[in-house]
């Protein structure tokens, strides 16, 4: 069993971004994406994610939204929400929803963290 990562952002070139500093942090893990909330809900619905990047702007419900609909179905999913935008009110929603902040544009170094934490807290699950 594979570790799948759901990249959500309604920017193709940010899917891509994040998709290429995913693939040279964790070249085996599959990833899956959603250009926003409706899709990436869908998605989970169907398939097994094990952790998820988040962009938090978006049109209709915004990553911060869909992370606190996603922690009540998946309470232990590692979660990233990507944003430029750092209000204090943004990351405190964010910390109660147990979301991981990664600045954009994303990174290697910016996601680093968060994908070592999550692969170790997945084989923690999985063992």
């Amino acid at each position: 069993m594979g570790t799948t990562v759901l990249i959500v952002d309604d920017s193709k070139l940010a899917r891509i971004v994040v998709a290429k500093a995913i693939a040279a942090l964790q070249p085996g893990w599959a990833k899956i994406e959603a250009s926003n909330a409706d899709e990436a809900l869908a998605i989970l619905r169907d398939g097994r994610i094990d952790l998820a990047v988040l962009d938090f702007n978006m049109p209709g419900r915004n990553g911060l939204e869909l992370a606190e609909q996603m922690r009540h179905r998946y309470p232990d999913m590692p979660i990233a929400l990507a944003t430029a935008n750092v209000q204090d009110e943004v990351i405190a929603r964010a910390r109660a929803a147990n979301a991981t902040f990664v600045s954009k544009p994303i990174t290697e170094d910016g996601i680093r963290d968060f994908l070592s934490g999550a692969a170790l807290k997945l084989r923690a699950v999985h063992g």
